[in-house]
């Protein structure tokens, strides 16, 4: 049995979601890092279709917050299913969403579909959601093993975000990721994570 493997395990279990997060500060090559590992991630054709931006001004914050807070409103009181609610329940979770002017740090997540080229030709990429989904993977476990916290936080719709960062036609928003110290006030809800028998099966 190794024991780097059962090590990586128990650091991966102790990761948990914060929506609560402490003022600090984090170092811009600390994020570069984490952005650089998670661009090690495999891709189709090796066309590395995502692209990272990085928010830590209070303003670009807010204005996000104002904006995701609109459509929020909306889902909760509007659109969500009574299923849904319930099952939204024990995260406590609401259209008020200060985590993301209280976090360090946003990094918005793009996938890239396509992109034109200096002749005005689409350049097409391949499995995009699966390639940016293995990134978005390694740049959370990287954030983990750094001794932050994050939160995978999607708004639906989001595609005020591509506005914002004026990103090209090809582009759309997959992710917002919240990156800071978390509040150890913070009440983590109690959760469970499924057991191997109930995620694998082995053929021997």
């Amino acid at each position: 049995m190794s024991e780097e493997s059962i090590k990586l395990r128990k650091e991966s279990e102790a990761r948990r979601s914060y929506r609560k997060f402490l003022k600090c500060s984090i170092d811009k090559s600390t994020i570069e890092d984490w952005i650089m590992t998670a661009s090690t991630a495999p891709s189709g054709a090796n066309k590395q279709p995502w692209y990272f931006c990085v928010v830590t001004d209070d303003k670009i914050k807010r204005i996000i917050r104002e904006q995701a807070e609109k459509i929020e409103e909306s889902f909760y009181k509007e659109k969500i299913s009574d299923e849904w609610r319930e099952d939204l329940k024990p995260l406590k979770t609401n259209w008020s969403k200060p985590f993301l002017t209280e976090a360090s740090c946003l990094i918005v997540i793009f996938k890239e579909n396509y992109k034109v080229n200096s002749e005005g030709k689409k350049e097409k990429n391949y499995y995009v959601n699966e390639s940016v989904g293995i990134a978005i993977g390694l740049l959370i476990n990287a954030i983990r093993n750094s001794g932050y916290e994050s939160l995978t936080y999607t708004p639906a719709p989001m595609m005020f975000l591509k506005k914002i960062f004026n990103r090209p036609e090809g582009e759309s928003p997959v992710m917002i990721l919240v990156v800071g110290k978390g509040d150890p006030s913070y009440e983590l809800p109690c959760i469970r994570k499924k057991t191997i028998q109930e995620v694998a099966k082995f053929y021997n």
